[in-house]
C-alpha cells in the first residue's frame, strides 16, 4: 500500500469511528488502523492506534486482533531500536497466529522477524526468517508477498 493509500484508508477508518454501524465494532476499526500503520512502518500511528486495538482485542478475547496488536507493537519497537521488546512481541504474535493457523499472518510476522534481525545485522537470522516467510507465502500462492520477500532475500 502506497503512502497516499494509507492516508486515504486511515481517513475513512477514522471517520468510521464516529459512526454507529451495527456490522462493525471499534475493535474491527482499531485493529485495521493498527495493521495498516504496521504495514506502512508508521511508528507514530502504531503508537496512536495499537493501545486501543490491544485493549479492545483483550476485552473481547479476539485472538486474531491480539496477535495483530502484538505484531504492530513489534514493528514500533523495532523502529524505536528496542530490539528485545520487538522480538518478544513478534514472537507472541507468531504463537497466537500459529494457534489460529493463519498462514498469511504467520508469513507476515516471520517477515517482520526477518526485518528485525536485519536491523540488528544478524544476516543469518534474517535469511532464516525471510526464507520461512517466503515458504509460507509460496504455499499459499500469495504472489505479491512472495515477490517482495524474494527481493529482500536477494538484497541481503
Amino acid at each position: 500500500m502506497g503512502e497516499g493509500e494509507f492516508a486515504l484508508v486511515r481517513q475513512h477508518l477514522e471517520a468510521a469511528l464516529n459512526l454507529s454501524l451495527s456490522w462493525v465494532g471499534d475493535h474491527d476499526v482499531y485493529a485495521t488502523l493498527t495493521d495498516a500503520a504496521s504495514r506502512q512502518g508508521d511508528e507514530a500511528a502504531i503508537r496512536q492506534f495499537a493501545p486501543r486495538a490491544e485493549e479492545l482485542a483483550a476485552r473481547y478475547g479476539h485472538t486474531l486482533y491480539q496477535a495483530i496488536a502484538h505484531r504492530a507493537w513489534g514493528v514500533a519497537h523495532r523502529l524505536a531500536g528496542e530490539y528485545a521488546t520487538a522480538d518478544a512481541r513478534l514472537n507472541q504474535a507468531v504463537d497466537l497466529f500459529s494457534g489460529l493457523n493463519t498462514r498469511w499472518q504467520i508469513g507476515r510476522t516471520l517477515f517482520e522477524l526477518g526485518t528485525l534481525n536485519a536491523a540488528q545485522t544478524n544476516i543469518a537470522g534474517a535469511r532464516d526468517y525471510f526464507t520461512r516467510a517466503l515458504r509460507a507465502f509460496e504455499e499459499m500462492r500469495a504472489a505479491p508477498d512472495a515477490a517482495r520477500t524474494r527481493e529482500v532475500l536477494e538484497r541481503i
